[in-house]
């Protein structure tokens, strides 16, 4: 039997977030090269199209890492060999990917209290639908920002503490917000504590292109879904039907870059803000960074923020790395 504990830190109410969304969409939309944050493709929607993503064939970046986990889940918990672990998990997702994982553990005879981070209450009530029951499994669900759970679990632990950051969770960062998100995530953790990573590889542009402009359109869907958001939520009136997703890779930045373009001249207004905003024919706003990484440069990104690379898993194709590393402090 699986325990189930739900930890609730104080968090901003739905005022509150409307408020951020507005003030985001005001900064975003009258700059001079117009841009929305990624953070809130996330509604309910937006989660849902997302899902669909994943299991699309020209998406391969989540099979890719089921089949990495898949393949290492045991291995993974003989290189940690301990006889019980905290595995913390920032954005859990639908949990399928953190089962594999909790499975190999469990199967090594070590006891884990699994503590999920989260800052959506219902996504804690789905995963504990999705995880299996185990009597060496403890869930301890946490509704929080990642960092303000980080120091919960930290004062609720004792055990050797393995993070989890799966997905291409980490290429949403450019290379200095990467840097300072590692190395803050450094100083949350103790010595010798492990991280367990995702990066999506550099690989041939066809392929990068395919996975964010997918054949059946869900992409172009779950981008525009962010306008129609702004529409629900601060009173605005685009018209879906005038915007064109476009993604594309820059070889310079190492990164795709996701867009939507506006397809003709026309007006925006957004009630909330009480303004409208301008658009030129095929003026673009800018969604979303997604940058991807050489063995070279994740390597380089671990030792300047303060980590040891204990051994990189990769799939059949080479596409996709889940990187393991541990936390490297000096006593004096």
């Amino acid at each position: 039997m699986t325990h189930f504990r739900l930890f609730t830190q104080d968090t901003h109410g739905e005022s509150t977030q409307d408020d951020q969304l507005a003030i985001d969409v005001l900064i975003g939309l009258s700059a001079p090269s117009k841009h929305l944050s990624a953070k809130y493709f996330y509604d309910d929607t937006g989660s849902e199209i997302f899902q669909k993503i994943t299991q699309h064939q020209d998406y391969y970046l989540t099979a890719k890492e089921v089949e990495i986990i898949t393949n290492i889940n045991k291995q993974l918990a003989d290189v940690i060999d301990e006889q019980e672990i905290d595995i913390i998990e920032l954005g859990v997702g639908d949990g399928h990917k953190s089962q594999l994982i909790i499975d190999g553990f469990l199967k090594s005879g070590c006891k884990v209290n699994f503590y999920p981070i989260d800052i959506s209450e219902k996504a804690m009530f789905m995963l504990q639908e999705n995880i299996m029951p185990n009597d060496n499994l403890v869930i301890h669900g946490v509704v929080a920002e990642y960092f303000d759970g980080l120091k919960l679990v930290r004062g609720q632990s004792t055990n050797k503490q393995l993070v989890l950051f799966l997905g291409s969770n980490i290429g949403n960062f450019n290379r200095e917000q990467s840097l300072g998100f590692l190395r803050k995530l450094w100083a949350s953790l103790k010595a010798d504590d492990f991280i367990f990573i995702g990066f999506d590889l550099k690989k041939d542009v066809k392929k990068l292109t395919a996975a964010y402009n997918d054949e059946d359109g869900l992409t172009a869907k779950f981008n525009l879904n962010l306008l129609s958001r702004i529409n629900k939520e601060l009173g605005a009136n685009f018209e879906l039907d005038k915007f064109q997703h476009f993604g594309v890779y820059n070889p310079v930045l190492g990164a795709m870059e996701s867009y939507v373009l506006s397809t003709e001249k026309q007006e925006v207004y957004i009630s909330a803000l009480q303004r409208a905003f301008q658009f030129d024919a095929y003026e673009a706003i800018h969604f979303e960074y997604s940058y991807k990484f050489s063995t070279n440069d994740i390597e380089r990104l671990s030792q300047q923020s303060g980590f040891h690379v204990v051994k990189h898993f990769t799939d059949s194709n080479q596409y996709f790395v889940d990187s393991l590393w541990q936390v490297v402090k000096e006593e004096r």
